[in-house]
């Protein structure tokens, strides 16, 4: 990965609007979303993710985890639907509810067991527009290459720990031998996002105070967020939110940009009525209508 930073790159100054959304829609128009993600000790991850994408404006989400957690999920969330997954990754039932949804969301909560791992492998040969987050980018890192059968037109969301396990996959490593690590300014930030986007040919939007999206041609760094958002599950929110953007018909680098710029937003009036020690990813999922609603 060279040191230097791209010169062909369009800088795209502000995120775009949201998507129209006409008064007499319904909940087929609005987009179907299905979050493929939990495990014994993440249930909440796709939880919120559903959610997120519920309250920015998707018709449907599904989600499809293990069988037992499907009662808790629902009892937190009523609105979203579920599908159930058994022990075996073979069945078709998970294939089909992906080609019929018009986003996946893939990764939050799931874990890296084999199972998990067997799931991803399956869906990256769906042909649909999808985010891949949380462990699903952890698996793709441990497999040692980006897959080079995916279908899958995708918008990775790592934080900067799973952007460092990535790294050796786009020949990024530390000049002083130890282990691959994101530079912390933003320059170098920016090149690590945009080689990542070059490498697997996807959008990689990387999280962090002014967060980078790139998609190899054009990046927009995002300049709303605080420390409000500094807890555990608020990166599944914004899963959620891009997810919802995309199934309401953006493209990837759009929602994307939109939806880190949203998140952000929520995050910082969740902290001014809370304080920002004080917020949970509730609370985001929470203030995502008061953003919108003054958009």
């Amino acid at each position: 990965m060279s040191d230097e930073m791209p010169t062909d790159l369009e800088v795209v100054p502000n995120p775009p609007p949201l998507p129209d959304r006409p008064d007499d829609g319904h909940k087929g128009l609005f987009g179907r979303v299905l979050v493929v993600g939990g495990s014994d000790a993440m249930l909440g991850a796709p939880v919120l993710a559903g959610t997120a994408a519920l309250r920015t404006g998707s018709g449907l989400v599904q989600l499809a985890l293990p069988r037992a957690m499907v009662p808790f999920a629902l009892s937190i969330t009523p609105e979203l639907t579920s599908l159930p997954l058994g022990e075996n990754p073979n069945r078709t039932m998970l294939a089909e509810a992906a080609n019929k949804a018009d986003v996946l969301v893939v990764g939050p909560g799931m874990g890296t067991a084999r199972l998990a791992r067997l799931r991803l492998w399956r869906l990256l040969t769906v042909d649909k527009p999808a985010v891949l987050d949380a462990d699903a980018l952890n698996l793709i890192a441990a497999s040692g290459e980006w897959p080079a059968t995916t279908s899958l037109r995708a918008v990775l969301t790592p934080h900067p720990g799973e952007m460092a396990r990535l790294m050796p996959l786009i020949g990024g490593s530390d000049p002083a031998g130890g282990p691959p690590r994101v530079p912390t300014d933003d320059a170098g930030r920016l090149r690590v996002a945009v080689a990542a986007a070059r490498a697997f040919k996807q959008v990689v939007l990387l999280k962090g105070k002014r967060t980078v999206i790139a998609d190899g041609r054009r990046v927009y760094v995002n300049t709303t967020g605080d420390s409000s958002l500094s807890k555990g599950g608020t990166g599944d929110v914004l899963a959620g939110i891009i997810g919802s953007l995309i199934g309401q018909g953006m493209e990837r680098f759009e929602a994307a940009s939109l939806g880190a710029w949203i998140h952000g937003r929520a995050g910082e009036i969740a902290g001014k009525k809370l304080g920002p020690r004080s917020v949970l990813a509730r609370d985001v999922v929470e203030a995502i209508g008061e953003v919108l609603r003054a958009m």
